[in-house]
Parts: structure tokens; sequence; C-alpha cells
């Protein structure tokens, strides 16, 4: 398995080997005993999701949850093509504000780490697209925080014109970055 490391301290980019021939490929898209003689311990996943958009700009977050259930992510796709965003919001981190986007796919294999204290966001870039994500915690609706994925000061560059983006009513809804409070720090996440 390829890793490479992004920017954003914690944030990391797998890539598994795929074996194929004229059936197709095999591929092992975890494997913790590989992960950690490459020196990368993440920690327990205890629940799997799996999302579906039917339409090619789709806009999903960008989304936290807050302590004490607080989810790092193991994000893939099934089927299609996403931009994945991670936002550091580690108050204290040299790199507070700051994003990082990759392009993941069911034809480049790629899956992005996103650790707790970071949103999370992606857009579909294919009709019919799934994403496929392992999560450290369980889902808590109390935890559940939201911040608008086109805030001027985040300055993210997701291919797409805001008005082009097919929203929730809780992602249009969403807090401008500009006015949120993170509940995260470096220290709680170190």
């Amino acid at each position: 398995m390829q890793i490479t490391r992004t920017k954003l301290s914690g944030v990391v980019l797998l890539e598994p080997k795929r074996f194929g021939d004229d059936r197709g490929f095999f591929s092992e898209s975890w494997n913790r005993r590989t992960l950690l003689q490459a020196g990368l311990e993440l920690p327990e996943f205890v629940q799997d999701n799996h999302s579906f958009s039917t339409r090619k700009g789709t806009v999903r977050g960008l989304h936290f949850q807050s302590p004490p259930h607080a989810q790092g992510k193991l994000v893939r796709c099934g089927r299609g093509a996403l931009l994945d965003v991670a936002v550091d919001i580690r108050r204290g981190s040299e790199t507070y504000g700051q994003w990082v986007a990759e392009e993941l796919s069911f034809e480049n294999g790629r899956q992005l780490w996103i650790p707790a204290g970071f949103l999370h966001g992606f857009v579909t870039l294919t009709d019919d697209c799934e994403i496929i994500y392992k999560c450290t915690d369980h889902y808590a609706p109390d935890c559940d925080g939201a911040v608008h994925w086109a805030s001027p000061s985040l300055g993210i560059d997701w291919g797409i014109a805001p008005d082009q983006a097919l929203l929730s009513p809780k992602d249009a809804a969403a807090q401008d970055f500009a006015d949120f409070e993170s509940p995260f720090t470096m220290e709680s996440q170190a």
C-alpha cells in the first residue's frame, strides 16, 4: 500500500495495490498489519457508512462530530468519482483553517484518512457516485455539526459554482467558517 502524507498533519492518502487480470482485480482496501508495518497506526473502526448520490455536483459537507463522539473517517469511492475535502479545525494547529482535496474514484482506488479534528465533505464528479467510509465512533446526533461548504474564508476550490451545487437543507443552512467556534484543540487530538 502506498501511503502519502498531506500538508495537514494526520490526513493521509492511501493507495492500496490492485492485482488484476482479464477478469477484473482484487485489492485489500484495509489491512491494519500493513499500515502498522508502514508506521501508520489508525484507531479502531466501529461503523461503516455507504452514501449514494445520483447526480454529479452533489455536495455533502462540511461535517464533523464533536467530542465526546468525534469521528475519524477512512473514505473511498465505490463507484464513480468524487473530490474529497478535509479542513483542519484543531485550534492551535499551524494549519488551522487550511484544507486538502483529493480525487477519489473507483478507477484510482485511493482512500483518504481524515482524523477527528477535521471538517469533511465531498462533491461528486460523476452521476451515480458511491462513497464508502469507515468511522472511529458511532453517529451521535447531539454531536453532529456542519460548516458551510462555500465559506469564503476557507477558499476551497470545489471545481463547481455555488449555484450549481446540489445541497441538503442542512448543508445549505450551515454556518460560515468565520462564525465557527471549533470544539477541537491540538492538545485534545494528541
